[in-house]
């Protein structure tokens, strides 16, 4: 909305902050300001008195105070009588206005208004007293977005991490915020133990992201951290960490999570090592701190107080991209260090795939198709009962906010939480709301296998699914797992499902899974698809 009014005086602000409401939004008024901004529609006065109460707003009445000014200037009401003539009009009181308009127009026409064009601005303020803001709330509002846009284009940074700081407990926001510092080109860093504070902070580079925003860390944790590392310095290691720290405070979940978001990659130890030794580390720590606080002196030399070796790491190798990137998100909510789709960038080329960034610029209507990860998923119900999802697509350069309808959320929303690249197609709507995109098709970016088991109701017993969970433990692979349901009513079948099963039931695809499934549910049972 700020682009398409372009605003260039501090009453243009005001005015955009009256307007940005449901009502003239969808009344049309709002355009109808922008036009006659911008000189495509011309302005008009019903009366020449109407010229500089109504000249700031380009001729349309946009503030209650307005309609105060013209029942002042046009019809003699004072203040107080214009107050209650704006009251019955926000309020819509029939027998009221009945009697506040035939005074209107009595008063006009003392004053050499004639009846008729008293009555047209009667009706004129009463049509937009609906829609009226109080000017000297949205003045205040205003001034407080003149101020946040100064900050935001002048100390672009400071600005941005003091909001995802102040938002860190509302996850929505705080992807909002790091979509918006992409696209402004700031870096987002991962936790780092020796680096980050309690919220986010600028440092040389980009936002160092906060140790409170991290999800199982704990503000006892959080403090325990800082207050070690004021007091001692920097941690050197994983282990140093643990013997420093108050393991009462930062527990094994809080140093998992860690690990896993990268707060620990500045000792330039492997993240796979680290999980590995998570619990070594641990222990030696609590046996350290026993002997200090025993008195007594290690077989292996010094007193209670030295420092002890840390032991040296296993040699294994590091995880992918793909994983570090999903324990990130697991950790923190968002993709930092690396992106999943990074390595799919040719491959989005090939299928014509529109970037997020770029979207805007798409006509309304348009089909187009987009590529990227599910980073928020919200499911709803329609009146009739049906279930549908609004996700949040990311891809490298931002994201998009998808509207997934009943029957495409019936075939798809086994998808949705996969962790996999998704192509999906569909249509722009760009409301003043923000820009949507309506999706037609739902598929996986890079075709996979995978297993599909059909069940259908009557076919299934009550012991099924307990045998079905021994039998595919007994053929672990790579392939994910999907449950297709369908539930009867009477012969007809009327509901299917498709559910996706947890990541530690993957299969293998060998003749003998196929060959068991088909015989424990039929022979149209199991499907390997994408072979």
């Amino acid at each position: 909305l700020i682009r398409r009014l372009q605003p260039d005086s501090f009453e243009d602000i005001i005015a955009l902050v009256a307007l940005f409401r449901p009502g003239p939004l969808q009344s049309g008024m709002v355009d109808d300001f922008i036009k006659r901004k911008q000189g495509k529609k011309k302005i008009k006065y019903d009366h020449p008195k109407l010229a500089d109460i109504l000249k700031e707003t380009y001729g349309v009445i946009v503030y209650q105070e307005q309609v105060m000014k013209i029942a002042n200037v046009m019809a003699g009401f004072s203040l107080g009588e214009a107050d209650l003539l704006r009251r019955a009009m926000g309020k819509k009181k029939v027998e009221e206005m009945a009697a506040q308009k035939v005074l209107f127009i009595e008063r006009a026409v003392a004053l050499k208004v004639t009846a008729a064009k008293a009555e047209k601005v009667f009706d004129l303020m009463e049509y937009f007293a609906g829609y009226g803001f109080n000017k000297s709330h949205s003045a205040a509002y205003a001034l407080i977005t003149f101020q946040t846009a100064y900050l935001k284009h002048h100390h672009p940074a400071e600005f941005m991490a003091a909001l995802l700081s102040c938002e860190m407990g509302n996850s929505d926001k705080v992807v909002n915020y790091i979509t918006e510092c992409r696209r402004m080109g700031i870096k987002i860093l991962p936790p780092d133990v020796n680096e980050s504070e309690k919220g986010f902070t600028v440092v040389p580079g980009g936002i160092r992201f906060g140790l409170a925003a991290i999800k199982n860390v704990g503000g006892a944790a959080v403090d325990s951290i800082l207050e070690v590392r004021t007091e001692n310095g920097h941690f050197s290691s994983l282990f140093d960490f643990c013997r420093k720290i108050d393991l009462r405070r930062t527990n094994k979940r809080v140093i998992e999570a860690l690990i896993k978001c990268g707060a620990f990659d500045a000792t330039k130890a492997k993240r796979a090592a680290l999980t590995e030794v998570m619990e070594q580390a641990m222990t030696l720590a609590l046996l350290h701190k026993k002997e200090i606080d025993s008195g007594q002196l290690s077989i292996f030399g010094g007193g209670p107080s030295s420092e002890p070796l840390d032991p040296p790491l296993p040699e294994m190798k590091e995880w992918d991209d793909q994983e570090i990137a999903k324990l990130e998100k697991e950790a923190i909510g968002f993709y930092i260090t690396t992106h999943p789709l990074s390595p799919y960038e040719d491959l989005m080329k090939k299928r014509s795939v529109t970037k997020s960034d770029a979207l805007s610029a798409v006509t309304d209507d348009r089909e187009v198709r987009i590529c990227g990860m599910v980073i928020q998923k919200r499911v709803a119900t329609t009146k009739r009962g049906d279930k549908m999802a609004y996700l949040r697509i990311e891809d490298l350069v931002g994201s998009v906010e998808v509207i997934i309808f009943p029957e495409l959320y019936r075939a798809s929303a086994a998808l949705f939480d996969q962790d996999v690249p998704l192509l999906i197609t569909g249509t722009l709507d760009q409301g003043d709301r923000g820009l949507k995109l309506k999706a037609t098709i739902v598929l996986p970016l890079e075709k996979k296998k995978m297993l599909t088991i059909l069940l259908s109701e009557p076919q299934v017993l009550p012991g099924d699914i307990a045998r079905l969970k021994t039998l595919l433990q007994q053929f672990t692979g790579n392939l994910p797992v999907f449950l297709k349901i369908r539930l009867a009513e009477g012969t007809r079948f009327t509901t299917e499902s498709t559910i996706a099963l947890d990541s530690h039931l993957k299969v293998d695809s060998s003749d003998g899974l196929k060959t068991e499934l088909r015989k424990m549910f039929g022979q149209d049972a199991a499907v390997f698809e994408g072979c």
